[in-house]
């Protein structure tokens, strides 16, 4: 019987283990946690997602409160248009969070930053510029393009010194857009490194509409790859989305995949970014308590917890500290859900929003709990504790139990005395 440790994902002239950890925003997926699967010989991911914060948060610097000084004058004013990114910081940023991560990186593996396009930020092409240089600068071995088809992105790089050296990739959800992509690129002569292949079981943003139940990620992997035989094209495929145990992985890398995205199961280790009494959330959810609604203002469907504090909450559009979604006019889905909701409730002070949350603010906090399809099984990952809490892993005893586990076993941690312990 197979192990995931039985295959190997080439890229370039080396040979990695076949698991990636897919890259969480906002610092959900932390430095820490891509430095220990790089450390194992895999693939991490950084997110980029409202990085001034992150460099706030870890660095000292004082990106946001610098903005919203700027903006303070525009607080009570719906029109958000004169709110703009300085990209000179955005690019300081940018680096020093990829910088400071690449400068830590042990072992054989690779870091790549998940770069969302759906993050506009008022300027579309300039700040999406902006983050894909500073990355590469900032010496990042690869960028996986998510959240949109980025199909101008590559054109946005092109001259950049380390546009054909560092790893490339793509996320996408059907044959279909990947063809969009390739024929795209293909006057650059630059293909993708690799394709993501993110099926409708995945966690946060999804690739599909509401009909996502009628969609199968072995039936769009085969899909893909016999196009991509026919077409004689040689790109690394990963797949994504509901790979929850070593064989879960192992049924993919028989079809002929490279290797697998995982992050779900990382969501309830000690490296990950959340709060450990958010991750206790995540280890008591029933599948019942796991929905797929339309409240993102990106427009895509997102699959959370129905519990999440974000569902409902009328708070103040915080564009003049964050604005990670405003569009090309400053414009923003949640925005006007607020006032349409503020306009029919005058006496109300903060009147529930139920339509979209205010995402930049609500995953600033930690307070919007995207999960994948799979979380309500996290529970039988570990033990129970004395005290009623579930025991957080390690990152190492996640990776490596997707690594080396057959038969769909879950290899459960050492038990310990206490939560504490």
């Amino acid at each position: 019987m197979k192990r995931v440790d039985d295959f190997r994902l080439r890229l370039g002239n080396k040979e990695y283990v076949p698991i990636m950890i897919g890259g969480m925003g906002v610092d959900i997926s932390t430095s820490e946690l891509a430095l220990e699967a790089a450390r194992l010989g895999g693939i991490g991911h950084i997110s980029d997602a409202m990085v001034q914060d992150v460099s706030d948060r870890k660095f000292d610097t004082t990106f946001v409160k610098d903005k919203t000084k700027l903006y303070k004058f525009n607080i009570n004013n719906m029109d958000k248009a004169v709110v703009q990114f300085d990209l000179e910081r955005l690019a300081e940023a940018t680096r020093l969070h990829v910088g400071a991560t690449m400068a830590a990186k042990k072992g054989d593996g690779l870091i790549f930053v998940n770069c969302m396009e759906k993050l506009t930020m008022n300027a579309p092409k300039e700040t999406l510029r902006t983050r894909l240089s500073s990355a590469l600068d900032a010496g990042i071995d690869g960028i996986t393009m998510s959240a949109g088809l980025h199909l101008g992105s590559f054109e946005l790089i092109k001259d950049h010194p380390r546009f054909r050296e560092a790893y490339l990739g793509i996320i996408v959800s059907s044959v279909r857009a990947l063809q969009l992509f390739l024929r795209k690129v293909a006057k650059l002569n630059r293909p993708p490194d690799f394709i993501i292949v993110e099926g409708p079981l995945a966690g946060g943003h999804l690739g599909f509409g509401f009909d996502w139940k009628n969609y199968d990620l072995h039936l769009i992997i085969d899909e893909i790859l016999a196009y991509m035989r026919q077409e004689n094209i040689d790109i690394p495929l990963i797949a994504a989305g509901g790979v929850f145990t070593g064989s879960d992985a192992v049924g993919f890398l028989e079809k002929g995949v490279a290797g697998v995205q995982v992050a779900t199961r990382f969501t309830v280790t000690r490296e990950c970014g959340m709060p450990d009494s958010v991750k206790q959330e995540y280890f008591r959810a029933s599948e019942e308590d796991i929905i797929v609604n339309g409240i993102s203002p990106t427009g895509y469907p997102m699959r959370m917890l129905k519990s999440t504090p974000a569902i409902g909450s009328g708070i103040r559009p915080g564009c003049e500290s964050y604005g990670y979604l405003l569009d090309a006019t400053g414009n923003c889905a949640y925005i006007n859900s607020y006032n349409r909701e503020v306009l029919a409730n005058p006496d109300v002070k903060n009147p529930p929003v139920m339509d979209k949350t205010c995402l930049c603010t609500h995953m600033r906090n930690y307070n919007c709990w995207t999960c994948g399809h799979y979380t309500y099984r996290l529970k039988d990952t570990t033990h129970k504790l004395a005290n009623g809490d579930y025991q957080i892993l390690s990152a190492e005893h996640v990776f490596k139990d997707y690594q080396f586990s057959v038969d769909n076993a879950i290899a459960l941690p050492e038990k310990q005395e206490s939560a504490a312990a």
